[in-house]
């Protein structure tokens, strides 16, 4: 069964966006079939998997507001190894569209319908915000990736996402759950860090991945070359832990890791 995944966090800044790219790098590393789908206007997640956002033909966008089909969208075989759905700064009138559209908030999920056996994992890139888009990934989900720093704001921002995330899952998708917590920019000397990462574990449990993502300056060059961090330089701490999250995932989908 494909796993759709959206990686999420209401709150900037925390890593979502290198990831979902990384993630689906080291996925596909494993010989899992991936896609991404960038649902982000700013388009980060495009131009990390080394695709030109500026220069695209079609988007998510075309695909969300009934233009084409998804299969005419989706970019095959990106720089990291996996299928891409890619978005742009077009994706911004999508929301202005969608307002009056019937069933708005399905519109992603009923497009990766058409592909979504094709795929062992979907990873959806969330914008930094609760709006339509990222409404339509919850939706189109089955499980959140919450990717989120080890720090007292981030607390706060993870309480406002749950409670987005139940009124989900009461009201378009009942099927909707936490995938798992994700810690980024870990930095195990400080002290709030691990504080905060021991009330994630006590509040969470098994929900917190084991795998932890430390701070890592290639981490942060590799976008800037169109590439993850495995493929930039496979042997760089942060390489190293998004692989090992990989397999962790495949683990706990019971798939050979």
């Amino acid at each position: 069964m494909t796993k759709i995944l959206a990686v999420a966090n209401q709150k900037g800044g925390v890593g979502k966006t290198t990831s979902c790219v990384n993630l689906a790098a080291s996925l596909a590393a494993t010989k899992r079939k991936v896609l991404m789908v960038d649902l982000d206007p700013q388009g980060n997640a495009t131009m990390g998997a080394g695709v030109d956002k500026s220069a695209l033909e079609l988007s998510v966008y075309d695909v969300l507001t009934g233009r084409i089909p998804i299969q005419e969208a989706i970019t095959a075989e990106t720089s990291g190894g996996f299928d891409l759905l890619p978005a742009n700064g077009d994706l911004t009138a999508a929301e202005v569209e969608l307002i009056a559209a019937k069933r708005k908030e399905f519109r992603l999920k009923s497009s990766l319908s058409a592909v979504a056996e094709q795929y062992d994992y979907i990873l959806i890139d969330c914008p930094p915000s609760l709006n339509m888009l990222t409404v339509n990934a919850l939706v189109a989900a089955t499980g959140v990736v919450i990717p989120m720093q080890c720090e007292y704001y981030a607390l706060e921002g993870i309480s406002a996402l749950m409670s987005t995330i139940e009124k989900i899952r009461h009201s378009l998708n009942p099927e909707l759950r936490i995938e798992g917590i994700l810690r980024t920019m870990f930095d195990p000397r400080n002290g709030l860090t691990r504080e905060v990462s021991g009330q994630l574990v006590e509040y969470f449990g098994e929900r917190v991945y084991r795998t932890v993502i430390p701070r890592n300056v290639r981490l942060a060059e590799a976008p800037s070359h169109g590439q993850a961090a495995m493929h930039y330089d496979r042997y760089s701490r942060g390489a190293v832990a998004y692989l090992a999250l990989a397999g962790e995932m495949n683990r706990r989908a019971d798939l050979p890791a």
